[in-house]
């Protein structure tokens, strides 16, 4: 093996090896990565990979992000939520209407918009014609533009509260004009992590099993997590090879999204932001475990 002297962690060598022969890297090698001193060394390995995977080559979109409500039967489960409120009574609450949605989402297609990303809360009672309705209304209109709505959370609500098999939500979904996914709601699998953040809410294999369906309907989506807030490196290691494995079982997986949390206005305020280090390095890592996914997302939002 070569001495590539451009190391300072003399443990990135053998996964500089490793990467070079395509080979997959374990749960080990990821925590080293998230360890190692050589921040500047890991991103010149998963440069390595990226290059290999798409060249010199970058992409963009011109979307347009819609929430159609922020009520969520949820709003006090999600410790790292600034988002959801309990009801139209409470204070920032919001319901967009179905012309509404329809309006907002029409004046940014016609000024150069080519997809719409929308998601919610766990809304109690809009029927399920309101969700169908917008992404027919949209699609009728400009069949052109991508649609991408509602993640695996508020999929398997809508399957709870209409009665409807997830498949079955999916199907109608789909048929009325759905293209894809978004990867919301994953936050961090790992479940005793999970339950500190946000008790309660739907299961790391629960938002696998979305996922799987979807992907077994021909229904691309995406891939996220959350970090930055009580989770370990073990952690984020152990959610990449969640994905990793999904994406080897059903390959639907487009792109995946690191997500950093944004702690103000939240019940964990009391944690700090993270740092421009930690986000390349999640980035990085991101791109080296998951060599399955063709694209990783620097979602500029939430990384700033």
């Amino acid at each position: 093996m070569e001495n590539y002297s451009r190391f300072t962690d003399p443990k990135l060598s053998a996964i500089y090896e490793k990467v070079k022969a395509e080979q997959r890297l374990s749960f080990e090698e990821g925590v080293v990565l998230y360890e190692s001193p050589d921040i500047t060394g890991v991103g010149f390995i998963a440069n390595h990979a990226r290059e290999r995977l798409n060249g010199n080559v970058a992409y963009y979109n011109i979307n347009q992000h819609i929430d159609y409500s922020n009520v969520c039967i949820l709003h006090a489960r999600c410790h790292f939520c600034a988002f959801a409120r309990k009801n139209m009574q409470t204070e920032g609450a919001w319901e967009m209407s179905v012309d509404e949605f329809l309006d907002k989402a029409m004046y940014s297609i016609e000024h150069g918009c080519t997809e719409i990303h929308s998601v919610g809360g766990l809304h109690p009672k809009l029927p399920f014609d309101y969700y169908l309705d917008i992404i027919r209304g949209l699609k009728e209109r400009m069949p052109q533009v991508h649609l991408k709505f509602f993640t695996a959370v508020e999929i398997h609500h809508f399957s709870r509260i209409f009665k409807m098999s997830m498949e079955e939500v999916l199907t109608e979904l789909r048929e009325a004009g759905l293209d894809s996914l978004p990867g919301g709601g994953a936050e961090v699998f790992a479940e005793e992590t999970r339950e500190k953040i946000c008790p309660g809410k739907l299961s790391a294999e629960g938002w696998l099993e979305v996922h799987d369906i979807a992907h077994r309907l021909g229904i691309p989506t995406n891939a996220t997590m959350l970090y930055g807030h009580l989770e370990t490196n073990a952690d984020r290691v152990d959610h990449f090879i969640r994905l990793r494995e999904q994406q080897d079982k059903s390959g639907g997986f487009a792109t995946f999204i690191p997500l950093a949390f944004h702690p103000a206005n939240t019940r964990m305020a009391y944690l700090p932001s993270t740092t421009g280090l930690t986000d390349l390095r999640n980035i990085a890592v991101a791109r080296l475990m998951l060599d399955n996914l063709p694209h990783i997302k620097v979602y500029w939002i939430m990384t700033g």
